[in-house]
């Protein structure tokens, strides 16, 4: 399995935005600066996280991309699933049932044993995802690295930062 290259993408850009202050916004532009990418790909990915609601989009000269809600409920899987989509991984086909030498219809009946085992697979990874918040990433990134190996990144984004509107509290 591969992911596309758009999860890599959208996992770092919530990253950085989950770091910004309160009412602050990032362009698509700088992200894209940021990590070297295409501007243009880049906005169809911020774009399906913000339909996701993992991101808010800020119209305006004022405006660019900031959390839709805070970093402790985003995981990893809402990030992927946001971009690649729901569908799992393995699609059964069913092409035990081709094989020349037909068995009895019963057996046919019980789960195919590979769909099963890729089924098991697929939960398990999902599990893992949903159990890695953006917040946790976060949190480890700054235990392993140092603040002032930190600071010249967080400083760039920084001099970078739109100050949009308030986001409005939803009733």
């Amino acid at each position: 399995m591969r992911l596309s290259e758009g999860v890599e993408w959208g996992i770092h850009c919530t990253i950085s935005l989950a770091g910004l202050p309160e009412g602050a916004t990032l362009p698509t532009k700088a992200l894209a600066e940021n990590y070297g990418l295409s501007e243009t790909y880049l906005a169809k990915h911020l774009q399906a996280l913000a339909n996701a609601k993992i991101l808010e989009s800020v119209p305006g000269p004022k405006g660019g991309y900031r959390l839709a809600r805070p970093a402790e409920q985003i995981t990893l899987l809402d990030i992927v699933e946001a971009i690649e989509g729901r569908e799992r991984v393995f699609r059964c086909t069913e092409i035990r049932q081709r094989v020349p030498v037909q068995l009895p219809d019963s057996l046919y009946r019980m789960p195919c044993e590979v769909h099963v085992a890729m089924l098991r697979a697929d939960r398990a990874w999902r599990e893992a995802l949903r159990s890695q918040t953006v917040a946790e990433i976060i949190a480890n990134y700054k235990q392993r690295v140092a603040a002032q190996l930190r600071q010249p990144g967080e400083q760039w984004i920084a001099e970078r930062i739109r100050h949009a509107p308030e986001k409005k509290e939803r009733s």
